[in-house]
């Protein structure tokens, strides 16, 4: 199975071109505000995907020219964390835990149920932008698995039924 990062842009997801000068400047200014600073690297990242909504590719090499690291050292931390994002999400985002405690409580039936009922894989969004549902590694509610996430709101104990049903609210 491909990683996000990895994974072919769906038809429905926009791909964002390199960064114009107006862009370039932004991310420079993103840099420079944590120029100096220990462990700059996650603060920028931060930073860029609130500018953005996600992290574009083509701020990746400069990020790393800047911080003295090669563009597969800040590819690697893009791709490692879940939150970063290399297209942008649609407005709500659906997140269905794929670890082990919650596998073990249903998760694997779960998801099957779910993207089926939506219509949606994994890192795909709604052609209307509303949604986009994303697996994550672990929301911290083993003991309540199978867990789910709709944007800020925990979901322990979660059921296709209850899950469909906030997705649906969201769209």
């Amino acid at each position: 199975m491909q990683s996000p990062a990895n994974a072919p842009h769906p038809p429905n997801t926009p791909k964002v071109a390199a960064l114009d000068g107006e862009g370039l400047e932004r991310l420079q200014a993103i840099i420079a505000r944590h120029a100096g600073t220990e462990g700059p690297l996650l603060p920028i990242l931060h930073d860029v995907q609130a500018e953005w909504g996600m992290i574009p590719e083509a701020a990746q090499p400069i990020i790393g020219n800047a911080l003295g690291m090669t563009r597969a050292e800040v590819y690697g931390v893009v791709s490692f964390y879940h939150d970063f994002r290399e297209v942008p999400a649609g407005r709500h985002v659906l997140r269905l835990c794929r670890a082990e405690a919650c596998q073990s409580m249903g998760a694997d039936v779960l998801a099957d149920q779910v993207r089926v009922a939506l219509g949606l894989d994994w890192h795909e969004t709604t052609a209307d932008g509303r949604l986009t549902l994303e697996p994550v590694f672990c929301l911290g509610l083993c003991a309540c698995g199978p867990a789910a996430q709709m944007d800020d709101r925990l979901v322990g104990r979660a059921t296709a039924q209850r899950v469909v049903a906030l997705a649906e609210e969201a769209r």
